[in-house]
């Protein structure tokens, strides 16, 4: 049964050479082209020094040891031992240079990679899994490197070393040349298997070793589930069938090319043989001297090894080119409209410097497009309907509502994650979308719902690359009670965090989030359910800070726990992602409409006032 397609599986390989992709590849090579050159020379001097043995050979046996020449037999010997001496070196220079070329190339490649996806919108990530992305920046490079390495640069000495043993193999002797030459259909028909089944083993293998990949990260990201419901040995059996999978791939390929080197010898042996059977005959005539039968035997051997070569360099520079497709592919998946790279931090707002937002008939869907019908004429799926409000420095606006109103999703445009399809969004009366995003952002700070914290010491993630001192980095911790949470990890504001914030609780990690989201003093704080993993005691001393921090700041809160927003200057009811109700709490209280049924319910009220008949 065959497994179904996964989004980590690698895309088809294309053809094994594209100009259009060979020149956007040559644009990485130019910055190092004195280490192409250097290399190509020293595979060319390596290539001519591979017919220097047979030469010398044929010198000692038809001159040096008929002649009884001790001399130059020694003198032959040791030109011999230099040759070598040089051959070594230079492939040790070829080694050398075409591996420092590579590893620079895929320096520059994954530098650029990793500029643009971080530049790239966020709707671009909802539809790529991470597995296919980091995919991109290490094996798809890495295929580029093996081009560069062993495939290309490589494959131009090959090519030297063959036309250079064809042009001396004929001009020796032509007739021996043809009886060479006898074995090399049968030597590309071979290659030319080879390359087709290894081609289609190699695909296999990257499949299995990237469903098996997706699979790990997914099980041991959620291995507190596996381990509560007793999942252990079902995941392991569905490991265990990937595993095995992988492993018949990989020893497919291992019969390929148990069956590929052997043939290969056969025929190099029946080249051989052929040579000695042609040369037989002349040698016994005196028209062939044995000295040029030996040099001949030593050519041919050096003609087959890299026309095998080559079939495996061709496998290469096919790989390359699939990878670099997908590679040029991201790096020209548009970025987000004002996403120029930050050169510099611009100054800091002064405090207390608050911004007016206003959204002026806003709609919005996560539908592609979002303008167009679907396929039944019908509207997409709005998320957003016609949402307008105004919140201006000073001022805090709160919205509420069921899950799936919308509440986020005002949020998430308001950051330019996306963008509406209907409305415009202004900051100070100017339209966010003529706005760099850095500008935009940087104004802001936002404490979200899913707390995410980088590996690394307690003080750089709340300073998070901001210009802050180690004095403002305390002071944001205080101002939200994390600072008692911090003193009490070995380390205080060098310890280092696990992977997410995995070695604090929950709790502790949304007060690092909360103190993150303050510590550059921002003109506008956006919390969406900010204070939903800390218990009340924790959630009043963030409070209390927080009624310092709004003074003259804008504030748009996403409450879940109502309590919390009871002194918001306007809240916004939202249901199924338009605005029911608006107003003070007071106000929304008085109108026993959607607010006051939602309060009521979260103080355990709803059922006294039914028995009431309220």
């Amino acid at each position: 049964m065959t497994a179904p397609a996964s989004p980590h599986d690698e895309d088809a390989l294309g053809k094994a050479f594209d100009a259009r992709l060979a020149r956007r590849l040559f644009t990485y090579v130019r910055p190092y082209g004195r280490i192409v050159l250097a290399a190509v020379v020293v595979l060319m001097v390596e290539g001519a020094l591979q017919l220097a043995p047979p030469l010398l050979t044929r010198r000692v046996i038809d001159v040096a040891i008929p002649a009884g020449d001790g001399a130059l037999v020694r003198t032959t010997a040791l030109l011999l031992v230099l040759a070598l001496v040089t051959q070594i070196a230079a492939a040790y220079a070829e080694t050398l240079l075409t591996g420092i070329l590579g590893q620079r190339i895929m320096h520059d490649l994954r530098r650029q990679l990793f500029a643009h996806l971080q530049r790239l919108p966020v709707p671009f990530f909802d539809r790529n899994p991470v597995g296919r992305l980091v995919t991109r920046v290490t094996s798809d490079v890495e295929s580029l490197n093996e081009l560069f390495t062993s495939g290309v640069v490589a494959g131009l000495g090959d090519l030297f070393t063959l036309l250079a043993i064809t042009v001396l193999m004929v001009m020796v002797d032509w007739r021996m040349a043809i009886a060479a030459y006898l074995v090399v259909p049968g030597i590309l028909y071979t290659s030319r298997w080879f390359r087709l089944r290894v081609r289609t083993e190699y695909r296999d293998i990257r499949a299995r070793i990237a469903r098996i990949n997706a699979f790990l990260q997914e099980r041991i990201a959620g291995m507190r589930v596996v381990q509560l419901f007793s999942r252990e040995s079902d995941e392991a059996a569905r490991f265990a069938a990937l595993d095995r999978a992988h492993l018949d791939a990989h020893l497919r390929s291992v019969t390929v090319y148990a069956l590929y080197f052997p043939i290969i010898e056969i025929l190099t042996s029946v080249a051989l043989a052929s040579l000695i059977v042609a040369a037989a005959p002349r040698v016994e005539a005196g028209t062939l001297t044995v000295g040029t039968v030996a040099a001949f035997i030593q050519l041919a051997r050096r003609f087959y090894q890299p026309l095998q070569d080559l079939s495996d360099k061709y496998n290469t520079l096919q790989q390359a080119m699939a990878s670099s497709e997908r590679i040029f592919t991201l790096l020209d998946t548009p970025v987000a409209e004002g996403t120029a790279t930050v050169t510099a931090v611009a100054p800091r707002r002064a405090a207390n410097d608050g911004v007016t937002v206003e959204f002026e008939d806003i709609w919005f869907s996560y539908d592609e497009g979002g303008r167009k019908k679907d396929e039944r004429g019908s509207d997409p799926e709005w998320v957003l309907r016609g949402v307008s409000f105004v919140v201006r420095p000073g001022e805090t606006l709160a919205l509420v509502g069921h899950t799936g109103a919308g509440k986020t999703t005002i949020i998430s445009l308001l950051l330019r994650f996306y963008e509406p399809q209907r409305g415009r969004i202004l900051l100070d009366g100017r339209d966010i979308r003529s706005m760099p995003v850095e500008e935009l952002r940087r104004v802001v700070g936002y404490v979200q719902q899913d707390i995410f914290l980088f590996a690394g010491d307690v003080a750089g993630n709340i300073r998070l690359g901001a210009p802050l001192t180690d004095d403002e980095v305390r002071q944001a911790a205080a101002r939200v009670g994390a600072d008692r949470v911090i003193q009490r990890l070995p380390a205080g504001y060098g310890h280092v965090l696990g992977e997410r914030g995995a070695s604090v609780s929950v709790g502790e990690r949304q007060l690092l989030s909360f103190a993150r989201a303050i510590a550059a003093d921002p003109a506008l704080l956006l919390l969406d359910e900010a204070t939903s993993a800390v218990d009340s005691e924790v959630e009043a001393e963030i409070q209390r800070g927080l009624s310092i921090l709004m003074q003259g700041r804008t504030t748009i809160a996403v409450a879940h726990r109502l309590s919390t927003i009871t002194g918001a200057t306007e809240i916004l009811v939202l249901h199924h992602g338009e605005v029911r109700e608006r107003g003070t709490h007071r106000a929304l209280l008085a109108r026993s409409g959607l607010y006051a049924r939602l309060f009521r319910l979260q103080a355990g009220e709803l059922e006294s006032t039914a028995t009431a008949g309220v």
